[in-house]
């Protein structure tokens, strides 16, 4: 494990948010935004619910990950650096429903998004235990490469391009681009995607100093408020390809799990989704379910 420069740590502790990137079975890299606490000893800690088991599937299977901190929404600083760490990542098969050994990290997710402490009360209870249950992947880095901040030149318009993910990925001015570097492992880079229609994709970037070969990729869009609230994300899995003129093309394939929280059925939606998914991710594993360790979490929500 490497150890990260004093200002780069500082940097890393005041982004609100960062992007995860695992290997799926077919080997694109995925990426989700997460919450990520960097420990004292430079690892890193990231907690993931079992309706969003996937990340934590895919680090038992190849732990190769990546992590940019590349969206200063909240963090305070005006266009800092972005920062890319690749890292490995183990996590264990224990599934959580105490904070016990990670005290440090919800805290901080209680700091960072307040309005989470609501889960802990009256019947919003029942509604979101499932966020309670949780598994643990911690990340060695092994590289950290900083890159300038990230300042998009125009919105392009998606708007009847007839592109997959176009709705998705006109939510936001910018997206993080998932490819995979020479030796297989995820590389992370934040881009302007812009459509082109007649080439069936959008145009993007590589940045100086990163490698991202050809080959299966996906395009992030994800964002939030000051308090990490008001989320919205989509993931468009496809490929990433030179053309005959050197330039950069993603072509999509299909958009994976859209979040979208606007209004109050939405919430519903997402918690009936989650639900379900918690479940089938027990019964696969013939897991029996644990109460959720509710005074230990108030505790720390303060």
């Amino acid at each position: 494990m490497i150890s990260l420069d004093p200002d780069v740590s500082s940097l890393v502790d005041a982004y609100r948010t960062c992007e995860f990137a695992t290997l799926g079975p077919d080997g694109t890299p995925l990426a989700w935004p997460t919450l990520t606490l960097r420990q004292p000893d430079g690892s890193f800690v990231i907690t993931t619910t079992l309706a969003f088991a996937q990340k934590a599937v895919n680090v038992r299977r190849d732990g190769r990950v990546a992590l940019l901190f590349s969206d200063p929404t909240g963090s305070g600083r005006d266009l800092p650096p972005q920062v890319l760490v690749s890292g490995s990542a183990l996590s264990p098969e224990s599934v959580l429903v105490s904070p016990e050994g990670l005290e440090a990290y919800w805290a901080m997710v209680f700091a960072r998004q307040p309005g989470n402490r609501a889960y802990l009360r009256g019947p919003m209870r029942r509604l979101m235990d499932w966020y309670f249950v949780r598994l643990r992947i911690d990340v060695e880095p092994t590289a950290v490469t900083t890159l300038p901040a990230f300042r998009p030149q125009k919105r392009a318009s998606m708007s009847a391009t007839g592109l997959v993910g176009a709705e998705a990925l006109a939510q936001a001015p910018s997206a993080v681009l998932g490819a995979r570097d020479r030796s297989g492992a995820p590389v992370l880079f934040r881009v302007e995607a812009v459509a082109d229609a007649p080439a069936g994709g959008y145009r993007v970037d590589v940045p100086a100093g990163i490698e991202a070969l050809d080959g299966p990729g996906s395009l992030l869009m994800h964002h939030h408020d000051e308090l990490v609230a008001g989320q919205a994300n989509a993931l468009v899995r496809g490929r990433l390809q030179t053309d005959g003129t050197g330039r950069r093309l993603f072509v999509p394939e299909r958009v994976v799990e859209p979040m979208r929280l606007r209004t109050p059925l939405d919430l519903l939606r997402l918690v009936r989704r989650n639900k379900q998914a918690t479940r089938r991710y027990r019964d696969r594993r013939g897991i029996s379910p644990a109460p959720v360790q509710w005074d230990r979490f108030r505790h720390l929500a303060g």
